[in-house]
């Protein structure tokens, strides 16, 4: 009788995918943001229209078809990952997704378009504000707790990684634009207090989801990229966004020290790459590029082109230019911000084994060319 209810109990912890020593799961990390972080998830929102599903986005990334990320190859996420030896999430609406991959590589929400307001970028139709990422967390913890058991949940989910990157939409898509209710609403420094206000219950609400280790990322110098620039008659930075930005940052910076000291176990830190952004943005050449300004993708001499288009003319050499549309950087300039974040904030490998995804090949390209095919989960 004994032995019978040994084994039973056994097969039972081995269906539950449970050893008997515990769940022996590897770190993994969850990542919230916007189309900086975002792998694919707006691929699969058929109504959203911010999405990355044209070439030549991805032309630097895997087979060089577009991926779900707004970059010619690796986000920040992706390297900084990569030098930790943590495995690259999966979008969370991806097909394959299941609790073994989730246990395996983790989980990213960002959302392209998402801000950390519900209100943000409304017009693009559908995107995942923070709320809706953190509302997927729980559901995805509340999968891997019928998996392996409560007890090995928390600890699986305490010992993970995450990543909060998100904010400039709730600028540049929402408070800046006049057709904004809360441009309306509010002013500069109050629509400041209601914006870090609510990401510091937002923050609260990922430690009561069992987030120990967090990053909450700042924002760079948003009135310099080319979207913000083309606004200007001269072409210069926009000095009002830049300047939004950086009280952000003092307020977000301010916000995850105290929620640090007090929220219990917690390790929250906070990312700022401003300073370096804009040194690289006004010296470029320091930093081996030869353009800071404008995009490597773009439709001639129509611009704002909000995206890369098959139409679209490439500059001669990617990796000599920082942005890589009107939004959003290059691989080369996501290299820079990363390696940034990794010696401000002393990353250091996590998971000894398993080889990081190659380094994108950024070989020159003459414009125009043959664009690629679209990605069959496009």
């Amino acid at each position: 009788m004994k032995y019978s209810m040994a084994a039973s109990l056994l097969i039972a912890l081995t269906i539950l995918g449970v050893a008997m020593d515990g769940c022996h799961c590897k770190v993994v990390q969850f990542i919230f943001g916007d189309s900086l972080s975002d792998v694919g998830n707006n691929e699969y929102l058929s109504r959203s229209l911010a999405r990355a599903n044209l070439p030549w986005y991805g032309i630097d990334f895997g087979n060089g078809l577009p991926n779900g990320r707004y970059t010619n190859g690796r986000t920040v996420a992706d390297i900084i990952g990569d030098h930790m030896g943590l495995p690259r999430p999966p979008a969370f609406l991806d097909p394959t997704l299941t609790e073994d991959i989730i246990m395996s590589n983790g989980v990213n929400f960002a959302s392209g378009g998402g801000g950390i307001l519900n209100e943000t970028a409304t017009y693009f139709i559908q995107r995942f504000s923070l709320y809706k990422q953190l509302e997927l967390f729980g559901g995805v913890q509340e999968l891997i707790r019928q998996k392996i058991g409560p007890t090995e949940a928390e600890k699986f989910f305490q010992q993970s990684q995450y990543v909060v990157a998100m904010g400039s939409n709730d600028f540049i898509n929402n408070y800046l634009m006049p057709i904004s209710g809360d441009s309306w609403t509010y002013n500069d420094d109050t629509f400041l207090i209601y914006l870090v206000g609510t990401l510091r219950n937002q923050l609260k609400l990922l430690h009561s989801l069992g987030a120990r280790q967090v990053i909450v990322f700042g924002l760079g110098p948003m009135g310099c990229i080319p979207l913000q620039r083309v606004l200007s008659t001269s072409g210069d930075c926009q000095q009002k966004s830049n300047n939004l930005a950086l009280k952000f940052n003092q307020l977000t910076s301010k916000l995850v020290m105290e929620l640090s000291n007090t929220l219990p176990n917690a390790s929250i830190r906070f990312g700022d790459a401003y300073d370096v952004v804009n040194d690289v943005i006004s010296n470029p050449s320091k930093y081996g590029f030869d353009n800071a300004d404008s995009p490597c993708c773009s439709f001639g001499k129509i611009r704002p082109a909000l995206t890369c288009v098959p139409a679209s003319r490439l500059c001669k050499d990617r990796s000599k230019y920082m942005f890589w549309d009107e939004y959003h950087p290059s691989d080369s300039a996501n290299v820079i911000v990363a390696k940034e974040m990794i010696k401000k904030l002393g990353f250091g490998k996590v998971n000894q084994a398993g080889a990081p995804s190659p380094q994108p090949s950024l070989a020159p390209s003459d414009a125009p060319v043959a664009a690629p095919a679209p990605s069959p989960n496009a």
